[in-house]
């Protein structure tokens, strides 16, 4: 299981947002690579980048504070905004390893499929879930798709992984959904990265337990319990080694 560390960027900065409200901000780092060269020096490979901005916008807005993450040598999977072929390509011409569509899988699965078909694994979508219901456009507006419907849909045109995030816990420092994830699991058929709720080293442990049984758990994010400190993310690396 991959240990996907997780930097949230508006206006240039690195912030966290509780349950993705944008007038509840806490914000960590001025200079984004701080916190990545410090994630990549306790031994992550991988960091999650989310464009705010772009998120709530349309329009992606944080590109240069994603290059100085990728230039830290940290491969960076990146979403927020991302609605146009334009923006995916600009995304990947300057280092990005995989991008996250997210809105635009909800309104166009015939984009999926031809998405999926050019970028292969390099694309993935972005299942953000409250209730069990699709939310979009930065978590501000509720889609009539449950997340499952949508998860079966975007795997049948050919997309390989999903990131599925639970909106009640985002933020919260209160513990996965593991019951929810469970169930996500065992409906879908593609690799699934979890996100939401990680406040402690038994939560990995949890969802580490079902990587090992269920191979198609590729990994979780984490993002507020490491600026909190309530976790070591170079133990959680060798954990979910294990």
């Amino acid at each position: 299981m991959t240990i996907y560390p997780s930097i949230d960027l508006r206006g240039g900065r690195v912030v966290r947002l509780r349950q993705g409200r944008a007038n509840e901000e806490t914000v960590y780092h001025d200079d984004p690579a701080v916190p990545a060269g410090l994630w990549r020096d306790a031994g992550a490979e991988w960091i999650h980048v989310v464009d705010l901005d772009g998120a709530f916008t349309g329009v992606p807005r944080n590109a240069g504070a994603v290059k100085e993450i990728i230039a830290t040598g940290l491969r960076v999977q990146l979403g927020g905004g991302l609605r146009t072929r334009e923006d995916i390509e600009r995304a990947l011409a300057m280092g990005v390893e995989r991008v996250v569509i997210g809105t635009r899988a909800a309104e166009d699965l015939d984009a999926v499929r031809d998405l999926a078909a050019e970028y292969g694994r390099r694309l993935a979508v972005g299942i953000d879930a409250r209730d069990g219901q699709v939310a979009v456009k930065g978590w501000v507006e509720t889609h009539a798709l449950s997340a499952v419907s949508l998860a079966l849909e975007v795997t049948n045109r050919g997309v390989a992984t999903i990131i599925y995030t639970d909106i009640s816990r985002d933020g919260m420092l209160t513990g996965p959904n593991i019951e929810g994830f469970e169930q996500f699991l065992a409906a879908v058929p593609c690799e699934v990265i979890a996100s939401g709720g990680v406040a402690c080293r038994e939560d990995v442990e949890r969802l580490n337990a079902i990587a090992r049984s269920v191979a198609k758990l590729d990994g979780v994010i984490i993002g507020r319990a490491l600026y909190e400190k309530t976790v070591d993310l170079s133990d959680l690396i060798q954990l979910a080694a294990t």
